[in-house]
């Protein structure tokens, strides 16, 4: 443990946004499941809503600092191709 206050203080806020970004993260993977459960069911209005919650995740986490512009674009472009072959059978 550090012993400057100030030094002692990044350890805490270090720590809390640790915990916020895991949340996130948490709920991105969460929301892609899913998507990804409802596009097997084949139950299109819930399907969409879901979709749109996990597109929102994404970019609600890209302007928290969360994710990396790229990676949330990947992940959304990913889910899409996905769901579009689960639709496709």
């Amino acid at each position: 443990m550090a012993n400057i206050k100030s030094a002692k203080k990044r350890v805490l806020v270090a720590e809390r946004n640790r915990q916020r970004n895991v949340a996130f993260k948490t709920s991105i993977k969460t929301a892609v499941k899913k998507v990804l459960e409802l596009a097997k069911a084949d139950d299109s209005e819930a399907l969409k809503s879901a979709l749109s919650r996990a597109y929102q995740l994404c970019d609600k986490a890209v302007s928290k600092g969360v994710l990396h512009k790229n990676t949330a674009a990947r992940k959304k472009s990913r889910l899409t191709i996905a769901v579009n072959k689960l639709q496709a059978k």
